[in-house]
């Protein structure tokens, strides 16, 4: 009896044993899936269309807006070597036309541009117009019209070596659910002062030690939902106007995960040139999200 008793007892501890084992190889295998998706985090704000290199967000008033590097444009990108006048941006009846100022050499893809419409309200198109290093193409926010413009020589790109983050917890990827909500929108805030609606599927619910809190989630494209949130972190170690995550759509049975740890920085943490949105009120959640990138230091 005694030999069965501590065989028994032999098996428990092996058993205890391995599954400690599995946890300490999966919450391994979850740190390196983070600093996979960190990886490709830098490696996406940094690419051509990323977030580091802007250099520049010009408005544009009705008609002829000079644009180059003397004060006496109504657009002026001070930097050496850049063209006294580039060009001009044309707007016109929500359209927008670009005309090479002569002796400059403008492009789009391989064809030179003496002269091309660069957006039009009808098609929402804004081809990607260059010289040089520098790239541009037209936003518009609400009742505004801009040039977002680009220097893929800007310093930041090398000042940027890694964004920081929290520690990589498991615990902070919850099991969470899709609570179908009856507005089909959620006011939306950016730092422009624009309010505007943009389509909400719900809310997502989870927990977190023993209580529940809900997050407004508004639409990503096909597969994917955004959440915009801030929390008690913001302004000191995370980033002081919130934060963004992605959860993929549920299939049918309104179950999705939501995973802090892959919570980022908007655009604003990267140049002071982007346009972003900011955390509804209902989503500022009043607890320590230790999770996800922080603040920008460069």
């Amino acid at each position: 009896m005694r030999v069965k008793k501590y065989s028994a007892l032999f098996f428990l501890f092996c058993m205890l044993a391995v599954f400690s084992s599995l946890a300490q190889q999966s919450k391994k295998e979850y740190k390196k899936e983070i600093e996979r998706w960190d990886a490709e985090r830098l490696e996406s704000v940094k690419s051509p269309t990323g977030w580091v290199n802007l250099a520049g967000l010009f408005w544009l008033k009705n008609g002829k807006n000079n644009f180059g590097s003397a004060s006496s444009n109504e657009l002026v990108f001070s930097n050496n070597g850049f063209p006294s006048r580039l060009g001009t941006f044309e707007l016109k009846d929500e359209k927008v036309k670009w005309i090479t100022a002569p002796g400059n050499e403008v492009w789009y893809k391989k064809n030179k541009v003496d002269e091309m419409e660069v957006f039009n309200i009808d098609s929402m198109t804004s081809p990607t117009l260059s010289y040089s290093t520098y790239r541009w193409n037209i936003i518009k926010r609400e009742d505004k019209i801009g040039v977002r413009f680009r220097d893929l020589n800007n310093p930041a790109l090398d000042a940027l070596t890694h964004i920081n983050r929290f520690d990589a917890n498991p615990e902070w990827k919850i099991n969470a659910y899709l609570e179908p909500s009856s507005l089909s929108t959620v006011a939306i805030t950016n730092v422009l002062g624009q309010t505007y609606q943009q389509a909400s599927p719900g809310k997502i619910v989870f927990e977190v030690d023993g209580k529940t809190y809900k997050l407004d989630a508004v639409e990503e494209g096909p597969e994917l939902l955004q959440v915009i949130f801030g929390d008690e972190t913001n302004g000191i170690e995370s980033y002081p106007s919130g934060r963004f995550l992605y959860v993929t759509r549920p299939v049918a049975d309104g179950k999705v995960v939501i995973d802090f740890n892959k919570a980022f920085n908007p655009p604003c943490a990267f140049s002071p040139f982007a346009t972003c949105p900011l955390p509804p009120k209902q989503n500022i959640l009043p607890i320590r999200v230790e999770a996800g990138e922080k603040t920008i230091h460069h």
